[in-house]
C-alpha cells in the first residue's frame, strides 16, 4: 500500500502533467481540424443551454478556486485569514458551484444518453468523459461532509502542501497523504486522471477558451475595400433607369 501511495501520489501527478501538455501541443500541431467541442446544439438546445451554462460556471469556478486555494502559501493569507476560515469559505463556496456543476454535467449526461439522434453521433469517448466528469463532482462534494468533521484546516493545509510540494518538485509529498480519506484519494486521482485523457477528448478545447483574452490585446484588422481598385465614379450605386 505503502508503494501504491507513492506512485499514485509521487509519480502518477508528473506523468499526467507530462501527458497533459506534452498530449496537447502535439494535437494543435498534427489534428488542428478535430480542435473543436463538436457541439450538439443543432440537434436539441433546449437542454443543452442549461446544462451547459451550469456546468461550465461550475467548473470554472471550482479550477480556478482549486487553484489558487491549492497552490497559494500558507503565510500569504495567514495575517488575514486562519486555515479554519478558509477551509469553511472552500467549503460554502465549493459545495455552492459544486452542485451547480453536477447538475450542469448530470443533464449533458442524460442528453447524451437518452437523445437517440445525440447518441448516435456520440462517441465513446465523449459519455466516457462525461460519466469521469459526473463521478469526479460526486466525489467532491462527498468530500465536504468529512471536511465539515474536522474544521481546525489541518487536512485542507495537508492537501494544500502536497500540491505545493509536487509543483516545486520537492520530495515528502505522498507522505502527507497516508492518513487521508479515501474519498479525498479518489477525488484528487480522478481528478488527475482527467487530465491524462485531455489532450484525447472534446476538453482541448479549453485551451482556445483561455487564449481568447489575447484578442484584448490585438490590433484592430485593416481591411481594404474592392471598391478602391475601381475607376472614380463606378462604386456609386446604379440609379434607377441607368443604361448597364
Amino acid at each position: 500500500m505503502n508503494y501504491l501511495n507513492q506512485f499514485v501520489f509521487g509519480i502518477y501527478p508528473y506523468i499526467c502533467l507530462t501527458v497533459f501538455l506534452l498530449g496537447s501541443l502535439v494535437r494543435f500541431d498534427r489534428d488542428q481540424y478535430t480542435w473543436k467541442s463538436d457541439s450538439s446544439q443543432l440537434l436539441k438546445a433546449g437542454q443543452l443551454r442549461w446544462g451547459s451554462n451550469l456546468f461550465h460556471v461550475g467548473i470554472l469556478f471550482l479550477f480556478f478556486g482549486h487553484t489558487v486555494g491549492m497552490l497559494t502559501p500558507h503565510f500569504l493569507y495567514e495575517p488575514f485569514m486562519t486555515a479554519g476560515a478558509k477551509q469553511l469559505l472552500a467549503m460554502v463556496s465549493g459545495g455552492l458551484f459544486g452542485v451547480l456543476g453536477f447538475i450542469g454535467v448530470t443533464l449533458l449526461l442524460h442528453r447524451r444518453l437518452f437523445e437517440p439522434r445525440i447518441r448516435a453521433t456520440s462517441k465513446p469517448g465523449d459519455i466516457v468523459l462525461l460519466l469521469l466528469l459526473w463521478l469526479q463532482f460526486a466525489l467532491g462534494l462527498a468530500t465536504i461532509p468529512l471536511s465539515a468533521q474536522h474544521l481546525d484546516g489541518g487536512m485542507m493545509m495537508q492537501l494544500a502542501e502536497w500540491a505545493q510540494r509536487i509543483v516545486t518538485f520537492r520530495s515528502g509529498a505522498p507522505e502527507l497523504l497516508l492518513q487521508a480519506s479515501w474519498v479525498f484519494k479518489a477525488h484528487m486521482f480522478l481528478g488527475m486522471s482527467i487530465f491524462l485523457i485531455f489532450p484525447f477528448t472534446r476538453l482541448v478545447h479549453v485551451w482556445s477558451g483561455f487564449a481568447s483574452v489575447t484578442y484584448l490585446m490585438r490590433p484592430y484588422q485593416v481591411v481594404r475595400s474592392r471598391r478602391l481598385n475601381v475607376p472614380a465614379g463606378h462604386n456609386l450605386p446604379r440609379q434607377p433607369g441607368a443604361r448597364v
